[in-house]
C-alpha cells in the first residue's frame, strides 16, 4: 500500500511538471506573439507619426516661405502705402525702412516697418519693444567718420611692425 501511495506521488509530481512545462511552453508562446503584435503596433504608430511630423513640417515650411515671399513682395502690394524705392528690406528685427519722399528727392519722414502674412499680424515680443522705442522717439541719428578708424589701424599696424622687428 505504501508503494502505491508513493507511485500515485511520482505520478502526480510528474503529472505537476509536465503540465507545468506545456503551460510554461504555452505563455512563452503567446509571450513571443504579443511582443510580435507590439512590435508591429509600434511601427505602424511610428510611420503614421512620422508622417503626421513630415506633414507638419512641410506646412510650416511653406507658411514661412510664404512669409518671407511675402515681406518680400510687400511694396509691390497694393495695401504698402508708401512708394516702393523709397523701401529699403532689411528683415530683423524689421522688415523695412521706408524713407518717405527720398524718390522725389523731398524726404518727409522715416517709417519702420513690419510685414505681417498671417491672420493675426501679431509682433514679436522684441518687434513690441522697438515700436515702444520708436513711438517714445527714443530715435537717434549718428554719423561714423571712417577716416579716425583708417588712421587708428595703421597706427596698430606701425606698432605691430615695431613690435617684430625688435
Amino acid at each position: 500500500m505504501i508503494n502505491e501511495i508513493i507511485l500515485l506521488i511520482v505520478g502526480l509530481i510528474i503529472g505537476i511538471l509536465i503540465a507545468y512545462i506545456f503551460l510554461h511552453g504555452q505563455m512563452v508562446v503567446k509571450q513571443q506573439q504579443i511582443k510580435k503584435e507590439m512590435e508591429i503596433n509600434f511601427e505602424r504608430w511610428k510611420m503614421e507619426f512620422e508622417s503626421a511630423i513630415r506633414k507638419d513640417t512641410q506646412e510650416r515650411m511653406r507658411a514661412a516661405l510664404k512669409g518671407r515671399i511675402g515681406e518680400q513682395l510687400a511694396p509691390l502690394l497694393p495695401m504698402f502705402e508708401y512708394e516702393p524705392s523709397d523701401a529699403r528690406f532689411i528683415g530683423s528685427p524689421v522688415d523695412y525702412v521706408v524713407f518717405d519722399g527720398y524718390k522725389s528727392g523731398e524726404p518727409q519722414k522715416i517709417i519702420f516697418v513690419e510685414v505681417k502674412t498671417g491672420k493675426t499680424g501679431r509682433l514679436t515680443t522684441i518687434e513690441r519693444k522697438f515700436k515702444k522705442i520708436v513711438e517714445e522717439k527714443n530715435v537717434e541719428w549718428k554719423t561714423v567718420a571712417i577716416g579716425e578708424i583708417e588712421e587708428k589701424i595703421e597706427d596698430i599696424k606701425d606698432e605691430d611692425l615695431d613690435r617684430s622687428m625688435k
